[in-house]
């Protein structure tokens, strides 16, 4: 994700700095040219992880604006971390809705002005309302709806109905499953039950990071029979007890051939057949599928994971370095970038933008559900699903609206963790 591209179909490239600019209060004040020039030479840090910090995104971004992007690429917590303890140090910070409820309350971001958004109102309403075509989906965990409205923009406090604030403005989001090879399974698998099934005994690896392998043992403890959760994202002590003890006797019998931490292991696990079945992400099956090795993103019937991530602003953010931040958030929403996410398994905030911006066979084959009328490419060119193949989990509103729950920081965390760590010790 690292080369600069031409967008297959650039209906906007030449979208004028006038649209981009539109709807940014003050910016315009002193007539078109002295505004540009004041932001030639606005350098916007932008705190984040590596997942979601592209070179192709910068380049297009500054090619278009003047308005340059510093990438300050650290891990999941450290993004925390940082906007806890030096909200300094960044001027937008691109970070995932469940560690809201960590940052919000120090007073450290400051709400974004969906007056100051163009396409505020075009965005999805699985944030705004946790509503997919007009149907409610899972909301347990963090479900961005709980935490997308401030009380106002300097408020500590999340809003229980939409107010003029946001939190942050959604950049990427999906739904995660199991990944699993079909061609050595040789068989149907339809539940999350499957992770634990001794028929896969050493050939099962499941996701080593707390906080959301955690949900992934849930999902197979409920799939399993074994407990109903009130609430898989915020566990009582009982219940993580019951979760880690299911996953300390599948490892003690041998279950797991991995617990893996990282991307390129997944993908490796995956792809030398080590593994058969696993917690997986969709770029990571992606990755296999392009060395031409069948893996598929399974759907299940028990409903996805799913996660999401937005932009936010310091609360400290002022004057020009603010104005340029709500030149990229109104740029981001505008269709290229939405595009380009798309393209790569992810989906975007605003629909309707980054169609205007996809060839009407990529937007059937991606967003759709429908066979792919020629071969996809990703971003960078390579063929990641031959013509007349169907994307795993079918159309957005399928795989979106299967939502069972969402990635969260639980109120008993610590304790998560600690006993998580017996697992991975067992």
């Amino acid at each position: 994700m690292s080369e600069t591209l031409e967008p297959q179909n650039d209906l906007h490239s030449g979208l004028s700095r006038r649209h981009l600019l539109a709807g940014v209060g003050g910016i315009l004040a002193t007539g078109m040219a002295p505004a540009i020039h004041a932001q030639e030479k606005v350098v916007l840090r932008y705190l984040g992880t590596a997942v979601n910090q592209d070179k192709a995104i910068a380049d297009k971004f500054k090619a278009d604006t003047g308005i340059e992007i510093q990438y300050v690429a650290v891990t999941t917590d450290d993004v925390t971390k940082r906007a806890v303890t030096a909200p300094n140090s960044f001027d937008l910070i691109d970070t995932e809705y469940f560690s809201l409820k960590n940052i919000v309350p120090t007073g450290n971001l400051k709400g974004i002005d969906t007056k100051k958004i163009k396409n505020a109102d075009k965005i999805t309403p699985l944030f705004t309302k946790g509503e997919v075509a007009g149907k409610k989906v899972g909301d347990q965990g963090t479900a961005p709806k709980k935490v997308i409205f401030l009380e106002g923009e300097k408020s500590k406090k999340f809003a229980t109905s939409p107010t003029q604030w946001m939190t942050l403005i959604p950049t990427v989001y999906n739904a995660d499953t199991l990944g699993i090879r079909p061609d050595l399974i040789k068989r149907p698998i339809n539940s999350w039950a499957e992770l634990l099934n001794p028929e896969f005994k050493g050939k099962a690896a499941i996701l080593n990071i707390p906080s959301i392998g955690i949900m992934d043992a849930a999902m197979v403890v409920e799939a399993k029979g074994i407990h109903k959760y009130k609430d898989k994202g915020n566990m009582t002590k009982a219940e993580i007890d019951l979760t880690i003890k299911t996953l300390i006797e599948a490892k003690k019998a041998g279950q797991f051939r991995a617990l893996w931490k990282d991307f390129n292991e997944s993908v490796n696990l995956m792809a030398s057949g080590e593994v058969v079945i696993q917690s997986m992400w969709s770029p990571a099956v992606t990755a296999v599928r392009s060395k031409g090795i069948d893996c598929t993103f399974q759907p299940l019937k028990e409903g996805y994971r799913a996660w999401a991530a937005g932009f936010g602003l310091p609360a400290t953010l002022s004057g020009k370095k603010l104005d340029a931040a709500y030149v990229f958030i109104n740029w981001f929403l505008d269709g290229w970038a939405g595009a380009y996410l798309n393209r790569q398994g992810y989906y975007s905030a605003v629909l309707d933008t980054a169609k205007a911006q996809m060839e009407a066979y990529e937007w059937a084959y991606w967003m759709e559900g429908k066979p792919a009328a020629q071969d996809i490419k990703s971003p960078q060119g390579s063929v990641i699903a031959k013509a007349g193949s169907v994307r795993d989990g079918g159309s957005y509103e399928q795989r979106m609206g299967g939502i069972a729950c969402w990635n969260a920081i639980m109120d008993e965390n610590a304790y998560m963790v600690r006993k998580w760590n017996e697992f991975v010790a067992a």
